[in-house]
């Protein structure tokens, strides 16, 4: 970007560009729900400034997500769409009119970054896709997060999170062997996606600094799912083993998974040798640990021996205490956590001390507290306190600044609709 580009982006903000290692970087995002805002969101909680560029007449649908902030007035705000799209601003722009391309077009060449999270062709069909942006701007990272990526036969297919999960083989390894397999709790394919694409972003954007040419990340959801199925590819191409259902069991460390205790349930994964003597020693049986059955790790990965003699055990340790008991009795010595709920982890004192809930004040509709970054650098800090803008909020600041039009020519393209 040209000097002057970033110093009219500063001018935009009350105390200059944002603080972070990424400060200077500008980043377009065109993007909607999760994956795409998630990943841009992240950019800016870095210290770069994101410009979040939404369709005048069919703006992100997150915006209409529960649960809602309201205002006196009875106007809402999502806090969903405010949790994935703090820190960013606000522009509108209509990519079907050849106005809203060629505006487009000229942010791009002011800007480092781009995040899309269309079908992949969409933002080609529009004019707009990579190959045209880096016409104006070599530098370019253009970012495509996508259900099936760019390229293979599933490319056009429409895919949502689930989709991800299906395709990618974690759906097929998750729930119980005797009932039908369970999506996992969360969206887990877009925010894997995220993450590989922040990741690929920033590797090529430190590329493009180095030898002043951009790049094509491309990232798929079924691809990131792939990645996160453990041992999953490695069994089935080596012993020929398709992963099943375990439940809360892992594949072959033991024991390694829930537990009911008094009041709930806890993990424990004590399965080393040394967490094993420790564990042994802490619930007062000192000598299970020279148990000649099960005195090895080998021997407690048996599933046989396991049934017979662990599990057992391990529920007549935990069955009369509480949750808070056993963690108190585990202390810093073995791997044994509380399964806690939402409320739980939002009180937690550890997630306070790491400042993971965040308080922040959104005028007319109040305090929104929302996951705070779990990226900490010491010396240029993430800042996950900014707000989600409204529709278009920005939009003729950042026209100004960024595409040098004046009153006259923001009143045209409003009456085309192009904005």
């Amino acid at each position: 970007m040209s000097p002057h580009g970033i110093d009219a982006l500063g001018a935009l903000h009350p105390a200059g560009l944002p603080a972070g290692a990424l400060r200077g970087v500008v980043v377009l995002d065109i993007t909607r729900v999760v994956a795409g805002p998630f990943c841009s969101m992240l950019l800016a909680d870095l210290g770069a400034t994101v410009i979040k560029i939404e369709n005048p007449n069919e703006p992100d649908y997150a915006r209409a997500f529960p649960p809602t902030l309201r205002a006196e007035s009875g106007e809402e705000f999502s806090a969903f769409f405010a949790q994935y799209n703090r820190n960013k601003l606000g522009l509108t722009i209509d990519l079907s009119t050849e106005e809203g391309k060629d505006l487009l077009r000229t942010l791009a060449s002011r800007a480092h970054v781009l995040v899309e999270n269309f079908r992949a062709g969409t933002m080609d069909k529009l004019g707009v896709g990579y190959a045209e942006l880096k016409k104006v701007n070599p530098r370019l990272v253009y970012t495509a997060i996508s259900g099936y990526g760019q390229t293979g036969p599933y490319r056009r297919k429409p895919a949502y999170d689930n989709s991800a999960q299906a395709t990618g083989g974690l759906w097929s390894m998750n729930g119980y062997a005797d009932r039908p397999p369970v999506r996992v709790g969360t969206i887990i394919g877009d925010l894997s996606a995220t993450f590989y694409a922040v990741i690929g972003t920033l590797a090529a954007l430190r590329h493009a600094e180095q030898t002043g040419h951009g790049q094509l990340v491309d990232v798929s959801q079924q691809d990131s799912v792939l990645s996160l199925t453990e041992n999953a590819v490695v069994s089935y191409t080596v012993d020929g083993k398709v992963a099943a259902p375990l439940g809360n069991e892992h594949p072959f460390v033991k024991p390694y998974e829930l537990y009911p205790c008094k009041d709930g349930y806890v993990f424990f994964g004590g399965y080393t040798d040394k967490f094993w003597r420790l564990s042994c020693q802490m619930f007062s049986r000192p000598e299970l640990a020279d148990d000649p059955e099960i005195d090895t790790m080998a021997k407690r990965f048996t599933p046989e021996v396991y049934e017979r003699r662990i599990r057992p055990l391990l529920h007549e340790w935990f069955a009369d205490r509480t949750k808070i008991e056993l963690e108190e009795l585990a202390g810093d010595q073995v791997p044994l956590s509380a399964v806690k709920d939402i409320g739980e982890v939002v009180e937690d004192p550890q997630i306070a001390a790491r400042d993971m809930v965040v308080d922040v004040d959104y005028p007319d509709f109040g305090e929104l507290r929302m996951f705070g970054s779990p990226i900490k650098l010491d010396a240029t800090p993430t800042n996950p306190r900014g707000l989600a803008p409204k529709v278009g909020e920005h939009t003729e600041m950042l026209l100004r600044a960024l595409a040098d039009l004046d009153d006259t020519q923001l009143a045209a393209l409003r009456a085309r609709g192009a904005i």
